[in-house]
């Protein structure tokens, strides 16, 4: 696994400097959002590519990859198409004057190129395990299939709500309802699939990918970034936090 996982990260540290140009050319590094899902195409089609031949098992891996990196891909240049620098970048780059330019290569981009690195090892197990297709894999697709189809709906639901609210309210029904995170479970069930796929391969290093992608959603980018400040800018969302569930699905208290 260590003979292929340095082409991989050169690999993911190359893309990483890809946007780190980008953005000296717009002044703007919100695009590294975008790119997030792409590391793992990335590392997949890197190992692929050192893999004799490429089974049943490993096609419908890389399909459920490809479907969650383009969605998440597309969905995030598209809200961010045309848009200021994301406030969370904004703030950063604030903190770490003079020369942001030059430091958010390694503040930014190459920290998402490491961190990708270290989620992509199931990816990189998977492609290297050649066993045939089995109830392993069935139980992991449907884990990430269900985590794709549940992140979408949810952020579809928001969208819908987004483009409707004007007083500043609380999405509290659908998934929302029952999480206010669904998009991050949804994220977090498609990581726990892919190592349950990988499960059985050379190393156990694999499940420092699911840790990592969990610890990022609860505490660092996803769940506790997101409700640092939203309180503030939504004067319900006190009452839709004692009522409802943080993380995992759970019928409301009222």
């Amino acid at each position: 696994m260590t003979e292929i996982y340095i082409p991989v990260l050169i690999g993911l540290i190359l893309f990483a400097i890809l946007g780190w140009l980008v953005s000296l050319g717009t002044k703007n590094v919100t695009h590294v959002d975008s790119m997030w899902s792409l590391f793992f195409v990335i590392a997949m089609l890197i190992t692929a590519s050192q893999v004799p031949e490429l089974t049943d098992r490993h096609i419908a891996l890389m399909a459920a990859l490809l479907l969650w990196s383009s969605r998440l891909c597309i969905f995030l240049t598209i809200r961010n198409w045309g848009q200021p620098e994301d406030v969370r970048y904004r703030n950063i780059r604030a903190n770490n004057q003079p020369n942001f330019h030059l430091k958010s290569i390694y503040i930014i981009f190459l920290l998402q190129a490491f961190m990708a690195a270290i989620i992509a090892l199931p990816l990189v197990a998977i492609m290297l395990d050649d066993r045939p297709y089995d109830l392993q894999d069935k139980i992991a697709l449907a884990a990430i299939l269900f985590g794709l189809v549940f992140q979408t709906i949810a952020d579809l639901q928001l969208r819908s709500f987004l483009r409707k609210d004007t007083n500043m309210g609380v999405l509290n029904t659908g998934l929302w309802k029952y999480t206010r995170h669904p998009n991050y479970f949804g994220e977090f069930l498609i990581w726990w699939g892919f190592f349950i796929a990988a499960v059985g391969s050379s190393s156990w290093l694999i499940i420092l990918s699911p840790i990592l992608m969990t610890i990022l959603l609860l505490k660092v980018s996803g769940v506790g970034l997101m409700e640092q400040t939203i309180s503030s800018r939504r004067p319900d969302y006190p009452n839709y936090i004692k009522n409802t569930s943080s993380f995992i699905p759970w019928p409301p208290k009222k």
